[in-house]
């Protein structure tokens, strides 16, 4: 999603928390410092650390438990293709005995390779540099066996039917020169597999409760088969049909990360600090809750994507020829159907699943910058209540974003921005958050914003566009441009625009 940070320097006024012309990735530390009352946080002393580029990395093995690998039914497509977009299995009806299997490939499984894609395999949800650090743990009530997408196999010794899902990030599966923003990046993305999970386990007509990390979140991962549990974030769990009882398991002291990687000891130190509460608040609620719909009601029927399967299919990033990085976005040379906004705002508008995602979700700002859309004025728009209003006529507002992107176009790298019709931007201020919510506001907002997101990149799969979550604004510039205030701090953005043909093949690996 984005680059590793670069050093700074302080000027005398300064926009919060610090650093002029620095993008986003490298004032985390410092935003959520004043978050929690510093006025004028520093940056930490590992900011300018060397760490390995990231291309040199090399993610760590899957954590493979020991016992047999149950392949996955195939017909997954098969089914999807059967099941016609927009329309969602009205719930209630019994499900197939595979059904939860079909879901989980629908969530996980890779969908395509692209030969000319710097980045593979893709699934149908983004991953910054297709790392997919969030793994899924599937459990019968006795033993926990590891979902292996790319193997299509549940590994593992359990041999009853599957009734509860974790979901956990591995920080380490991240290259180390991303630093801080690997804990955020994780939460992100466990918002979008959140979202992700949830329609494929309606798709398939599974009802299911999602309850949040809990105190006893290192014993679980110690249950998962997870040894060195501070490389993950501590699990969401999502059972199929009634919430089970709790299971209170005894406390013990995690082992520390390496003393050689300060900034992902501060990582953990910010995902394990996420289960103190602000006393009575709406994120002190780690109870079970419904996995509620994450599909907007009333769609309108895709001209791209008549199935579900279409729709997924259809889910990208933005291409780029020849093993080019970046993502091109043709020109609108006649605008774009009222119904490209309204259906990308409907599914902007489902909130999260659970009180503790919800509640964090009312306290993020959605800014949309605006262009080529019939009966839309070019600009930038704020987002209230599934409607778009007009903050301020701009024409030049997506030309003064790609200048303030952290990666321009250049001869190996492309850039769309100013061409794109939507770029929507996700934005907090960490004071507020944290006054309302403690410390948990800080994780909860990052998984509702990736929750909003993968919603948003449906919604462009939906119209033949394309979709991709970046980070690489540079923050201070960008603010201005978009008129958020200097307590405010970007969460996550995403770039919606339209594709070009790369000429390049396309691999179809659905089964």
């Amino acid at each position: 999603m984005t680059a590793p940070a670069e050093p700074w320097t302080r000027r005398a006024s300064v926009d919060l928390p610090g650093p002029e012309g620095d993008n986003s990735i490298a004032r985390e530390p410092l935003w959520y410092a004043y978050g929690t009352g510093d006025d004028a946080p520093e940056p930490p002393p590992w900011t300018w650390a060397a760490t390995p580029p990231p291309d040199s990395h090399v993610p760590p093995p899957p954590p493979r438990p020991a016992g047999p690998a149950t392949t996955l039914p195939p017909g997954t497509t098969d089914r999807l293709s059967a099941l016609p977009y927009p329309h969602v299995p009205t719930p209630g009806g019994p499900a197939s005995p595979d059904a939860l299997a079909h879901a989980l490939t629908a969530t996980f499984a890779p969908l395509r390779r692209e030969p000319e894609n710097p980045y593979n395999e893709h699934r149908a949800y983004a991953s910054p540099r297709c790392l997919f650090p969030v793994h899924a743990f599937v459990g019968d009530g006795e033993a926990w066996r590891l979902l292996e997408p790319t193997r299509h196999t549940l590994t593992g010794p359990g041999t009853g039917a599957p009734t509860r899902i974790a979901l956990t990030g591995r920080y380490t599966a991240i290259p180390q020169a991303y630093q801080w923003f690997r804990g955020s990046l994780v939460a992100i993305e466990t918002g979008m597999v959140l979202r992700a999970s949830s329609l494929g386990l309606e798709l398939f007509g599974i009802p299911a409760t999602l309850t949040p990390p809990t105190a006893d979140g290192p014993e679980l991962l110690r249950e998962l088969g997870v040894e060195q549990t501070w490389e993950w974030s501590l699990p969401w769990l999502v059972d199929v049909g009634p919430p089970r009882p709790s299971v209170r398991r005894p406390a013990a002291p995690e082992p520390p990360a390496p003393e050689g990687d300060p900034s992902l000891r501060q990582v953990i130190d910010v995902n394990r600090s996420s289960l103190r509460g602000a006393g009575n608040c709406a994120l002190s609620h780690n109870e079970p809750a419904p996995l509620t719909t994450a599909v907007p009601p009333a769609l309108p029927d895709s001209p791209h994507a008549p199935t579900w399967s279409e729709l997924l299919w259809h889910r990208h990033s933005g291409r780029m020829p020849r093993a080019l990085h970046g993502m091109d976005s043709a020109k609108c040379l006649t605008p774009l159907p009222t119904r490209t906004l309204t259906t990308a705002l409907a599914w902007l508008g489902v909130p999260p699943p659970h009180p503790t995602l919800a509640a964090a979700f009312d306290a993020v700002t959605v800014t949309a910058v605006v262009q080529h859309i019939d009966g839309h004025t070019p600009g930038i728009h704020r987002v209230h209540d599934g409607t778009a209003h007009l903050l301020r006529r701009d024409p030049t507002a997506p030309a003064g974003l790609e200048a303030n992107y952290g990666y321009g176009l250049t001869p190996v790298n492309g850039c769309g921005i100013a061409n794109a019709p939507l770029t929507v931007f996700f934005s907090v201020r960490p004071r507020e958050l944290f006054a309302r919510f403690g410390p948990a506001g800080w994780s909860a907002a990052q998984h509702a914003c990736g929750w909003a997101v993968h919603g948003l990149c449906l919604a462009a799969a939906a119209e033949g566009l394309f979709a991709r979550p970046v980070r690489a604004f540079k923050e201070i510039q960008t603010k201005e441009v978009i008129g958020l205030g200097e307590d405010e701090t970007i969460v996550l953005s995403a770039v919606v625009g339209v594709p070009r043909e790369t000429g390049g093949a396309v691999l179809d690996l659905r089964t």
